[in-house]
């Protein structure tokens, strides 16, 4: 008899409007259904020019950030196309705030960037740990920029 475990799928578009009741004015203000379609029109809007693109850097960067709060001290990093949405989720601080009190006990997880690129494998290895922790994983954006890991200082206390 089998005795394997079938794994769930972390969703990040669940987690991410699983947040709502934390920060309902931001989904009501701007007429947007929820906080994931908030968070991919402003994507559309600064950075990125495809829906389809801009949902998929949303997701990873949802994944990461979750990730990086329920491992703290994990040496982690990731490349410029998943920074772009780890960089949008943090400059809407009401929902990045909403982020650190339900991922990292409450307290403010900083972004601490180091000025040079890694280029050590830790963005392959930052994606394994996703997969682990039960995220899917999207291999074109993370092994597009596998070389070139945008680090964060990991001397600032608490940060990513």
């Amino acid at each position: 008899m089998s005795t394997a475990v079938k794994l769930r799928t972390r969703d990040p578009r669940v987690i991410l409007n699983a947040l709502h009741e934390r920060v309902p004015h931001l989904v009501t203000d701007v007429g947007v259904d929820d906080l994931w379609e908030r968070e991919v029109q402003l994507l559309l809007r600064d950075s990125v020019a495809v829906r389809s693109l801009a949902e998929r850097i949303l997701g990873q960067g949802i994944a990461y950030l979750v990730t990086a709060m329920e491992n703290p001290g994990v040496d982690m990093g990731v490349g410029h196309t998943v920074d772009i949405g780890v960089h949008q989720l943090i400059l809407d601080t009401p929902l990045y705030f909403a982020f650190c009190e339900e991922y990292n006990q409450g307290r403010y997880k900083h972004h601490a960037p180091l000025i040079e690129r890694r280029r050590d494998g830790t963005v392959m290895r930052t994606a394994e740990l996703l997969r682990e922790c039960g995220f899917g994983v999207d291999e074109e954006l993370w092994s597009n920029d596998a070389s070139d890991c945008s680090p964060c200082d990991n001397k600032v206390p608490d940060s990513h």
